[in-house]
């Protein structure tokens, strides 16, 4: 592992936090150093919270931390008995938004430690059987090398070489996981958004059109799940997530290649996304479980949007939102608990339930889904997106 870079500048910091290389903008008017303050230390609590209940060494090896899958937790999830592979690349991703809000040493040295702790309980390697689990990891370690100097290579080596054995060139697109026959929205997006901030633009490119073409819905706007192939069956469904990664492709390639078409699409996406995936202008909850974690990645690739293109929308929909949780959270031990519909007061679960399971790729939600890692990672990720735009003047 390399140690964090030193002496980069301010703005430098918040085009990283926002994923993208720097000068892609017009300059960022500053904030209030009230609005800043008060930005920063809503998402500094939500870090703490975050820290307090799930955080845990791995079997007690030294050097590694993982998230536990709820809180209060049962025996068997603090051992980390299932594996959650997806929710701790999540949560590698928030760890590297709080070391650019507040850099310091500990902070970059927990990026390192979340991820040893995903290597280690990942037992055989960086890789699993799911395309779109390894574009979150790809994600995530990219960034924690390129901001913070936290280098994995051989992370990001395997990761990359297990994304390229997924790209069906029939379809064009690249498959949910080993073997399936389904091509969705996230694994794609996600992966193209890794493709792009690693260069290749070409291959991301590809899978814009993808879904751009096969995939978004002519009534609303929207991206659709997925499609099976062959046969063209689709699955219609419209999540929050899928919008996400889908408005931060289309903004990294804007970025990136200076495409006016990017730019078209992704300021669409956001139009509809605006309309069809917000209730007064806050982004709707999706319960708990794996679909915990759909609002903030929708909350993160809107801050992207709203800092390289200057989206005014995507930045609303983010401020929105985060007060909205904020007004709505409960209160424990003075560290905030978000609930899994931002615009309904959260409840504090009180004791733990029998552990959540993996189903086909998908974790179940707690009866109480505040319990759940990927609901506090949600509120989380969006609190470090709204500083980000308060930062930087949007």
């Amino acid at each position: 592992m390399r140690r964090g870079r030193s002496g980069v500048s301010r703005r430098a910091v918040l085009w990283a936090a926002a994923g993208v290389g720097f000068g892609v903008a017009a300059t960022p008017v500053v904030a209030s150093a009230q609005a800043q303050a008060e930005s920063a230390r809503r998402a500094g609590l939500a870090e703490q919270a975050i820290s307090v209940r799930h955080l845990r060494p791995l079997w007690g090896l030294p050097g590694t931390l993982l998230g536990v899958t709820a809180w209060p937790p049962s025996p068997l999830e603090e051992v980390f008995e299932e594996w959650n592979y997806w929710f701790q690349a999540h949560l590698v991703d928030c760890a590297v938004d709080a070391a650019l809000r507040a850099p310091a040493a500990e902070r970059r040295d927990r990026v390192a430690a979340i991820v040893h702790g995903i290597r280690a309980r990942n037992l055989t390697g960086w890789t699993n059987q799911y395309y779109d689990d390894m574009g979150w990891l790809l994600l995530a370690l990219e960034r924690a090398d390129r901001t913070l100097g936290v280098e994995f290579a051989d992370g990001i080596h395997d990761l990359r070489a297990a994304l390229d054995e997924g790209w069906d060139p029939a379809v064009g697109a690249m498959r949910w996981r080993v073997g399936s026959d389904y091509y969705n929205s996230c694994t794609n997006a996600s992966t193209g958004i890794a493709l792009a901030r690693l260069g290749d633009l070409a291959r991301a490119t590809q899978l814009a059109d993808f879904l751009d073409t096969r995939l978004r819905a002519n009534n609303s706007g929207l991206i659709i799940d997925g499609v099976h192939e062959p046969g063209s069956q689709v699955e219609p469904a419209v999540y929050t997530y899928n919008q996400g990664t889908t408005i931060g492709l289309e903004s990294e390639l804007a970025t990136r290649t200076g495409s006016s078409e990017q730019r078209r699409r992704a300021t669409a996406l956001i139009t509809a996304t605006g309309t069809g995936m917000t209730k007064n202008g806050v982004i709707v909850g999706a319960g708990g479980g794996d679909g915990g974690l759909f609002m903030g990645i929708l909350a993160r690739y809107l801050a992207l949007a709203a800092i390289t293109l200057g989206d005014t929308t995507a930045a609303r929909i983010v401020h929105a939102s985060a007060q909205s949780a904020w007004t709505h959270r409960a209160d424990v031990n003075g560290l905030p608990l978000f609930g899994a519909d931002w615009s309904e007061q959260a409840s504090v679960p009180d004791q733990p339930e029998n552990p959540l399971h993996l189903s086909n790729g998908r974790t179940a939600a707690s009866a109480n889904p505040a319990r759940d890692l990927s609901v506090q990672l949600s509120g989380w990720m969006l609190l470090e997106a709204d500083y980000q735009l308060t930062a930087a003047g949007l």
